[in-house]
């Protein structure tokens, strides 16, 4: 008996598709910098502990640029698209994306200061209010292995707190 492979479906590849460009355009915007330093709301408070961290961080010249690099990158899908660790650490080491080395992805992931369940909320609001997606696709899509990538327990919280 022949195993068959699932494929993913379209609406999937339609979501990676505009997640990409949505990459591609938030890096090529130069304002994102201004726009941070100009909010004054609480999450300001600690993106700039995490900036600061960063930027000590990637002031010291025992590491590598290239692991830098990997960090700045890992912070920015972090505080931009809201992605999880996995997604983040398959983004930095993607022959399609950034093409660091698996080391170097490893020290951004665990040198970078986020809050995952939060990213998840956001990334679920985003689905429920672009996508019209119900509760339990949402889930499934934060947790899919061609989705999102967030564990149960970050998807849980994140479902929990949608209204």
């Amino acid at each position: 008996m022949k195993e068959e492979k699932k494929k993913m479906p379209v609406w999937l590849i339609v979501i990676i598709i505009i997640v990409v460009i949505g990459i591609i355009g938030s890096f090529a915007s130069t304002s994102s910098n201004e726009e941070k330093s100009n909010n004054t709301n609480e999450s300001e408070t600690s993106e700039q502990i995490t900036d600061e961290q960063t930027n000590e961080i990637t002031k010291n010249d025992s590491i590598p640029t290239e692991y830098k690099n990997a960090l700045t990158k890992a912070e920015d899908y972090s505080e931009l698209m809201h992605m999880s660790k996995q997604a983040i650490y398959d983004q930095l080491t993607s022959e399609y994306g950034e093409q660091f080395s698996e080391d170097a992805a490893q020290y951004a992931i665990d040198n970078m200061e986020a809050d995952w369940k939060a990213n998840a909320l956001e990334k679920a609001k985003d689905y429920q209010e672009n996508m019209n997606m119900s509760k339990n696709a949402i889930y499934d899509q934060l947790t899919s292995e061609y989705g999102e990538k967030f564990t149960a327990e970050e998807a849980q919280y994140a479902i929990d707190n949608l209204e």
